[in-house]
C-alpha cells in the first residue's frame, strides 16, 4: 500500500464548503436527529453507485491529535470539502495522509480542536462524524462507531425536540410529534435555497413584488435571510447553557459601537461565498447590497468599538456571556459640514427599520424613578420600601452576535424605554387625559439619544436616567434568569459575573444590594458579600479629574433608595478604612465615595471600585497611571484588586471584514485561515519577510485599497489624490489631548517649506495626502475650531498651482465604522499623536497595525506595548514621555518651542489661512505657558519623525518590510488574547462549545 504524506493548503480564503454535486445538502449546519425522506431519497440516488465507504475516529496518536480516517473513492473536490468541514468547525489540521487500497482512497487527517488539543469528548467525536458524513453523505453505523456513506440524515443541531416534552400517548404526542418533525432541520445553504429565502423575505417580509425591488429591498431580505440562520444558532446555543449551566458573564456597556452587520455575520456563519454566488445568479453583486446597509453608531469612539470587539471575540471564543446596554433611538449625531463649520444633525438609524434585531415584547420589566421610601415592619423587623412616582417599561431588542468557527451565537440585549402600562389614577380622576398622555410619551425620551447635553439640569436628570434604566431592567433580567435555574443566592458568584465596562453602569452595585436586601431580603453583610464577588470593573480614564461625578440633589430626587444604600456602603467603608488607616482625613476624604464640597456628589468611579473583586486598566501604561496616580490611594488599600489587560481589537471585523485582500494574502503565506481564530499565527509572516514575491503581492494589496480610498475621496470631497502619494490619515474623535492641531500645524509648516523651495528641491519631496476625520462634540467649541482650521488651510493647499500632488489635505465628514474599515485598509501611514499619559489604550493604533499601515506615535497607552513587540525601528516615535511631560509642567520648560512652531502658528494668527478673528482663542490654547498638551515642545520631534517617515518612504523595499512585521506583530492586539484574559483572571468562565 502506497502512503503519500502531505500539508494541506486552501489557496484561495472561503468560509463555506462548496456544493460538488447538486443533489448535496448544504455543508455548513449538521444534523443529529430525523431526516426528511426526499432529502434521503436524493442522498441515496447519489451515491447508489460508490463503493461503501467508511469514517472511522483513532485517538491513539501519541502526538496529541485526533485521526480521522475516511475510506472513500477519490473524486474531484473530496479533499477540499472534508478539509473545510474542519475549518468551519473551528479544527486545526496539523497534517494528512493519503493511502491507496484498490479502487479507495484512505485518506488520514490529524485533527486538534483551537487550543492544540486532541479531541477526546464523545458527544463532539460523534457530531464531527455526522458533519463529515453529511458532507460526503452518510450515515452512523451504530455497532461499530464508524460512519457508513452511503445514506444521510438531516438533524437539528444540539436541540433535541423530543415529543417527551409532553404526554407521550393520544393526540397530543401525535401533535408534538408532528411540530417536532417540522422544526427538525437547518435551513439550507445552496444557492438555489438562500435564492428562495431571499425572494420569500421579498414577498412576504418587504411585501415587495420578487420581480420589481431595488437594491436597498433586496439588502432588507438579504439580511433577514441572515438573521434567521443567526437565529438558528442563537437559539441553540441558549438551549445549551441553559441545559449544562455554567456561569455567565453579563457584559455592561452604556455603549456598542457596533457598525456594519451583514459581511461581518456571513463571514462568522461561513457562508459568504454561497451568498455572494446566489446573489450573482440573481443579477446582484454581494458588495453593492453590503453598501446599503447604515452603521448602527450606538457610541462614541473606541470604548464603544472596544465593546463590540469583545463581544465578537466573547462569541468565537465560546464563552457563555451576554452583553447588556441601551437601543438608542438616535445614534451619534451625523456631522454635516458647511462652509468648514462642523453641523450636527440627527442619526435616524431606525428610519428604515433594523433587520438585525428582535422585539422581544413578551421580556419588559418596570424600571421606577422618584417616589419617596418608607419604612415598614415585616416580620418584627424593619423593611425599606420604595414607593415610586414614575414607572417606565423597558423593552428587550435582542442582537445575535455569532462567533467564528463555532455553532455559538451570544447575545446583545438593547432596551427600549416604552410607557408604563399602569394607570395614572391622578390623571384620570381629574380628568387631565391629554397631560396624562404627554407625561407617558416623556418616557421614551429616556431611550431617544445618545449623549444627551448635560450641562443643564435637564441633560444630567436624562443621563443618570439612562444609566437606571440601563441598569435596573438588565439585573433585573439576570436575576431572574438566575433565579429560573437556582433557588440559593450563595450560588450566585458561581454562576454570574457582572463586569462594568466604565463607570457608566456603576449604579449597578447599589441596585443589586436594593434587589437582595429590600426585596429578598437577604442580610445587609451578606448581600455585601455577594456583590464584592460578583461585580468587576474596566476603566478608561487616565486622570481623576474627568472620573464621573453625580450630583447628590439630582439622585436623592431620582433615586432616593438608591442615595440610601451609597450612604450606607460609604459609611461601612470608611469605618474599615479608618481602622486600616487611622483618621488620616485627607485620604479618607480622597477615598469616599461622598465628595463633600461646593456641589456635594458621588463619585462613581469609588463606588464601582469599593464593591468590585478587580479593577482593570486597558493598557500597561495606563496600569502604572492608575497605580501611581488616577486611584493610588485604592491601589496601595487593595494591590491585589488591580490588574490590566491590554485592549485589543477583532481581526476578523478589521482584517477579515474590511479588508479581504490583505486577508486572502496572509492566508496564502500562512498556508492556513487558522489566524483568523488565532492571531498569534500572524508571526509566521517573518518567515518571508525577504521574499520578493512576496513583497510584490503585498505591493498590490496596497495599491488596491488605496484605489479604493481615493475614489472615496473623489466623490466625497472632489479632490482627485495621486496614488504614488503617502496616504497620511489621522482619523479619531477630534480633542485637544489628541492633537489634531499638532498634525494641521505640521501639515502647514510642509506647505510652507515647499513655498519656499525652487523646483528642483521640490522634485525631491515625498508627495503627501494628509486625510483627517472625526467628530467633535457638540458643545466643544476648541474642537469645532479645529475643523475649521483643517479646512481653511486645504482650501489654500489644495487650489495652490504651485504645490500641485505634492501635497493634500482632505477631511473626511460623519467619519464612522463603515468609512473606518475603508480608510484604515488605505492608508500608509496613521498618526497617533496624544499627549503622553492622556490616552489609556488607544485600539485605533491595533487597527492600523493589523493593516500594516505604519504608526508615526507618541509613547502613549498601548502604543508602549506596540513598540515592544515590533521595536521602534519599524515605527516612527516621537514626543516627550509620560514622566517627561509631568516634569515639563512642573518646571515650566514648556516655554522652549522651536521657531518653525512660532512661525506656523504665526500664520494662522495673522490670518494667513483666513478668519484670523475665529482662529485666535484657538492660538491662545498653545501659546507659551497656555500649552497645557505641549504641541510646542513636541513639535521639533513630531517634524523629524515626519522627516523619518518620508525617508522610509523612498525606500519601498523597506517600508514593505516595516508594514509586513506590523501586521505579524498584531498578533498580541487581538480581542480574543484580552477576553481570554479576562475570562480567565477576572471572570473566572470556562468556554461551553455548543454541540454540532
Amino acid at each position: 500500500m502506497q502512503t503519500i504524506s502531505y500539508h494541506l493548503f486552501t489557496p484561495s480564503l472561503s468560509y463555506s464548503f462548496p456544493n460538488t454535486h447538486p443533489s448535496f445538502p448544504s455543508l455548513t449546519h449538521f444534523s443529529t436527529h430525523s431526516a426528511t425522506s426526499r432529502r434521503n431519497t436524493l442522498l441515496r440516488a447519489s451515491t447508489s453507485e460508490s463503493p461503501a465507504s467508511t469514517i472511522a475516529v483513532d485517538n491513539s496518536d501519541p502526538a496529541h491529535s485526533t485521526a480521522f480516517v475516511i475510506r472513500a473513492s477519490n473524486r474531484i473536490g473530496l479533499l477540499q470539502i472534508v478539509t473545510r468541514v474542519f475549518n468551519v468547525l473551528g479544527l486545526n489540521v496539523d497534517r494528512a495522509t493519503v493511502e491507496f487500497d484498490g479502487d479507495l482512497f484512505v485518506k488520514t487527517f490529524y485533527v486538534t480542536d483551537s487550543h492544540g488539543n486532541k479531541i477526546e469528548d464523545s458527544d463532539s467525536l460523534e457530531s464531527i462524524k455526522r458533519a463529515l458524513a453529511e458532507a460526503i453523505g452518510g450515515e452512523i453505523d451504530a455497532g461499530n462507531g464508524t460512519v457508513s456513506v452511503a445514506r444521510s440524515v438531516a438533524n437539528r443541531g444540539i436541540v433535541v425536540r423530543r415529543p417527551g416534552l409532553v404526554e407521550r400517548f393520544g393526540e397530543r404526542r401525535a401533535k408534538a410529534e408532528r411540530m417536532f418533525s417540522l422544526m427538525d432541520g437547518f435551513l439550507k445553504n445552496d444557492p438555489l435555497s438562500l435564492q428562495k429565502d431571499i425572494l420569500n423575505h421579498v414577498e412576504y417580509t418587504m411585501a415587495r413584488s420578487r420581480f420589481n425591488f431595488d437594491d436597498f429591498e433586496a439588502y432588507q431580505a438579504l439580511a433577514h435571510s441572515v438573521r434567521d440562520r443567526l437565529i438558528e444558532r442563537w437559539h441553540d446555543t441558549h438551549v445549551y447553557f441553559k441545559r449544562t449551566k455554567p456561569k455567565r458573564l453579563y457584559f455592561l456597556s452604556l455603549e456598542f459601537l457596533m457598525g456594519r452587520s451583514l459581511t461581518n455575520s456571513v463571514i462568522n456563519l461561513g457562508i459568504q461565498d454561497q451568498y455572494a454566488e446566489a446573489l450573482n445568479q440573481l443579477g446582484f453583486e454581494f458588495e453593492v447590497l453590503a453598501e446599503q446597509e447604515g452603521d448602527a453608531a450606538l457610541g462614541n469612539g473606541g470604548l464603544a468599538r472596544l465593546s463590540a470587539c469583545q463581544m465578537d471575540s466573547l462569541a468565537t471564543l465560546d464563552y457563555p456571556a451576554w452583553g447588556y446596554g441601551l437601543r438608542y433611538e438616535y445614534g451619534l449625531f451625523r456631522q454635516v459640514i458647511v462652509d468648514g463649520f462642523q453641523h450636527e444633525q440627527p442619526d435616524y438609524w431606525l428610519n428604515f427599520g433594523n433587520p438585525w434585531e428582535i422585539e422581544r415584547i413578551h421580556v419588559t420589566y418596570e424600571v421606577k424613578f422618584h417616589g419617596t421610601v418608607e419604612e415598614v415592619d415585616m416580620n418584627g423587623k424593619k423593611q425599606k420600601v420604595w414607593v415610586p412616582g414614575e414607572m417606565v417599561e423597558a423593552v428587550a431588542y435582542d442582537n445575535p452576535i455569532p462567533g467564528y468557527g463555532t455553532r455559538n451565537a451570544i447575545n446583545l440585549r438593547l432596551w427600549a424605554a416604552k410607557p408604563s402600562n399602569q394607570l395614572n389614577l391622578e390623571a384620570y380622576n381629574t380628568g387631565d387625559y391629554i397631560n396624562s398622555i404627554v407625561n407617558r410619551q416623556r418616557a421614551e425620551t429616556i431611550s431617544n439619544v445618545l449623549y444627551p447635553d448635560d450641562r443643564n439640569h435637564q441633560g444630567k436628570e436624562l443621563r443618570l436616567k439612562q444609566q437606571y434604566f440601563f441598569v435596573s431592567a438588565s439585573l433585573q433580567d439576570i436575576i431572574r434568569r438566575f433565579k429560573d435555574a437556582h433557588n440559593n443566592f450563595d450560588e450566585l458568584p458561581d454562576k454570574v459575573a457582572l463586569h462594568l465596562n466604565d463607570t457608566h453602569p456603576s449604579l449597578s452595585i447599589a441596585e443589586l444590594m436594593r434587589i437582595l436586601v429590600d426585596e429578598e431580603h437577604l442580610d445587609w453583610n451578606k448581600a455585601w458579600d455577594i456583590a464584592c464577588k460578583v461585580f468587576s470593573f474596566t476603566t478608561h480614564t487616565v486622570v481623576a479629574e474627568a472620573l464621573e461625578k453625580i450630583p447628590v440633589d439630582l439622585l436623592e430626587s431620582l433615586l432616593p433608595r438608591h442615595l440610601q444604600i451609597i450612604y450606607d456602603i460609604n459609611f461601612k467603608f470608611m469605618e474599615e478604612l479608618k481602622k486600616k488607616i487611622g483618621l488620616d482625613y485627607n485620604r479618607l476624604s480622597r477615598m469616599s465615595i461622598v465628595e463633600e464640597g461646593a456641589v456635594k456628589s458621588i463619585r462613581m468611579a469609588n463606588l464601582a471600585i469599593v464593591g468590585s473583586h478587580v479593577v482593570n486598566g486597558v493598557s500597561k501604561l495606563h496600569f502604572d497611571t492608575l497605580k501611581t496616580r488616577t486611584l493610588k490611594d485604592f491601589y496601595e488599600l487593595w494591590p491585589e484588586k488591580f490588574q490590566y489587560k491590554t485592549n485589543g481589537v477583532t481581526q476578523r471585523r478589521w482584517i477579515v471584514v474590511s479588508n479581504p485582500s490583505l486577508c486572502a494574502l496572509i492566508s496564502k503565506w500562512l498556508g492556513t485561515e487558522a489566524w483568523i481564530r488565532n492571531a498569534d499565527l500572524l508571526t509566521g509572516l517573518r518567515d518571508h519577510i525577504d521574499n520578493t514575491d512576496f513583497h510584490q503581492e503585498w505591493k498590490m494589496v496596497k495599491k488596491v485599497n488605496k484605489m479604493r480610498l481615493a475614489e472615496y475621496i473623489e466623490a466625497m470631497s472632489g479632490v482627485k489624490v495621486s496614488l504614488d502619494a503617502m496616504f497620511d490619515v489621522q482619523v479619531k474623535r477630534i480633542h485637544e489631548y489628541k492633537r489634531q492641531l499638532l498634525n494641521i500645524l505640521g501639515i502647514i509648516h510642509r506647505y510652507d517649506c515647499l513655498k519656499n523651495m525652487d523646483k528642483n528641491d521640490r522634485r525631491k519631496v515625498v508627495p503627501r495626502v494628509c486625510i483627517i476625520g472625526g467628530k467633535a462634540a457638540p458643545g466643544y467649541e476648541i474642537a469645532k475650531k479645529i475643523i475649521k482650521l483643517c479646512h481653511a488651510v486645504a482650501e489654500k493647499i489644495n487650489n495652490d498651482a504651485d504645490i500641485g500632488d505634492l501635497l493634500k489635505l482632505v477631511f473626511i465628514p460623519d467619519y464612522n465604522v463603515s468609512v473606518a474599515e475603508l480608510v484604515i485598509a488605505g492608508a500608509d501611514l496613521s498618526q497617533h499623536l496624544s499627549t503622553a499619559g492622556h490616552e489609556a489604550s488607544g485600539t485605533g493604533t491595533m487597527k492600523f497595525l493589523m493593516n500594516g499601515c505604519l504608526l508615526l506615535a507618541t509613547a502613549d497607552g498601548s502604543t508602549v506595548e506596540i513598540i515592544e513587540e515590533i521595536g521602534s525601528d519599524n515605527m516612527f516615535v516621537f514626543g516627550a514621555k509620560v514622566q517627561e511631560v509631568a516634569q515639563m509642567r512642573e518646571k515650566g520648560s514648556i516655554s522652549k518651542v522651536p521657531l518653525q512652531f512660532s512661525r506656523v502658528l504665526r500664520m494662522v494668527r495673522d490670518g494667513y489661512f483666513g478668519h484670523e478673528d475665529y482662529f485666535k482663542s484657538l492660538c491662545d490654547t498653545v501659546e507659551i505657558d497656555n500649552d497645557f498638551y505641549l504641541l510646542g515642545p513636541d513639535f521639533g520631534s513630531y517634524i523629524e519623525a515626519q522627516a523619518a517617515a518620508d525617508k522610509a518612504f523612498i525606500e519601498p523595499e523597506k517600508w514593505i518590510k516595516m508594514s509586513i512585521l506590523s501586521v505579524a506583530g498584531s498578533g498580541r492586539f487581538s480581542s480574543d488574547r484580552t477576553i481570554q484574559d479576562y475570562a480567565e483572571r477576572t471572570w473566572k468562565i470556562d468556554p461551553c462549545r455548543c454541540p454540532l
